[in-house]
């Protein structure tokens, strides 16, 4: 037997019976098939796919909540994803599930995330006939842009968990661990956040949301993982109480923190900055790099421009708009 097959059996005797297992023939189809690698198992070849991509590193300069902000310990797009992978693991190992799988979409989920967070995605959503959402480009991430144009060749219960990370419900309890992982991380460390930028108090929290759920984010956290993992497998979800205090915490940082002017004061700025990249790129098609060229030829210039823009980050965007926008001093 190789590596890999012994991973399998492994999996096979260890594993919940509910579990999505490297051996299930309609989970690992690929767009292109390919032979299995002698030493790891499907899900863990997807995960260093994802893992040694471009897409991802550029996650450590996107923004999370807090734009470009003036210190070390504010979330971004990298820390977050992190952040969902070590909750939704701690669920998948607690429950018996594929934690490879699980930790392949919890890294993958984000790759689509443009530049300045919900902002960057909102104007890109009005300005591009095609809309856009992050998940849907995290596919489009996966699928055609990464290695310059043939994609990452993801297996298929990977790609549904990417897809659903958000409000849908994916085919696997892999896929569903990590749509609760992720808001579960991002309501809590955006509260950590918050607090560190006076935004808000411990005492601003609601009581009826902290006597449930936790005074700290540990806390929080270890409450709704537990109540996960109480409720089992026969669906991925929280005792009713728990999942009543999350929304409601959820509400309370919309309200407070995510439409939050002192949060949210230069989104303008960075609207006005993405959508002036966006029509110079449309206007000006031979200045795209290569690949999004190759885009435009065979879809269309609105989708080249925007896979090309939601792919930068946020340093990026601001030098290239910079040096297209903003006259240089004469050398």
């Amino acid at each position: 037997m190789t590596i890999r097959e012994q991973l399998e059996a492994h999996e096979a005797d260890y594993l919940s019976p509910k579990a999505c297992k490297s051996t299930d023939t309609g989970a690992v189809i690929r767009l292109t098939p390919e032979e299995p690698c002698p030493y790891r198992t499907a899900f863990q070849r997807d995960r260093d796919r994802i893992l040694h991509c471009n897409a991802f590193r550029r996650l450590k300069r996107k923004t999370q909540v807090f734009l470009s902000p003036v210190g070390d310990h504010y979330r971004t797009r990298l820390t977050h994803t992190l952040e969902v992978s070590q909750v939704a693991r701690t669920i998948a190992r607690a429950l018996f599930l594929n934690e490879d799988l699980t930790e392949a979409i919890a890294l993958g989920h984000d790759l689509g995330h443009s530049p300045f967070g919900h902002a960057g995605e909102s104007i890109l959503n009005t300005i591009c006939p095609h809309g856009y959402r992050h998940y849907q480009q995290s596919m489009r991430v996966v699928d055609c842009i990464e290695r310059d144009g043939a994609g990452l060749n993801l297996t298929l219960a990977v790609r549904n968990g990417i897809i659903c990370h958000t409000n849908q419900v994916a085919d696997t309890l892999e896929g569903n661990i990590v749509r609760f992982a992720d808001r579960i991380a991002y309501i809590n460390h955006d509260i950590e956040d918050s607090m560190r930028a006076g935004i808000l108090q411990q005492s601003d929290l609601p009581k009826d949301v902290t006597s449930v759920l936790g005074e700290t984010k540990n806390e929080r956290i270890t409450t709704c993982v537990a109540s996960i993992v109480e409720h089992g497998t026969d669906s991925i979800g929280m005792a009713a109480d728990v999942q009543a205090a999350h929304d409601l915490l959820h509400e309370f940082m919309y309200e407070h923190v995510y439409h939050n002017y002192t949060a949210k004061s230069e989104e303008v700025k960075a609207k006005i900055l993405i959508e002036e990249l966006y029509r110079y790129f449309r206007k000006n098609p031979d200045k795209l790099p290569r690949l999004f060229k190759k885009i435009a030829e065979q879809e269309d210039i609105d989708r080249a421009v925007c896979d090309y823009i939601s792919g930068m980050s946020d340093s990026y965007a601001i030098g290239l708009y910079t040096d297209l926008f903003i006259p240089q001093a004469w050398k």
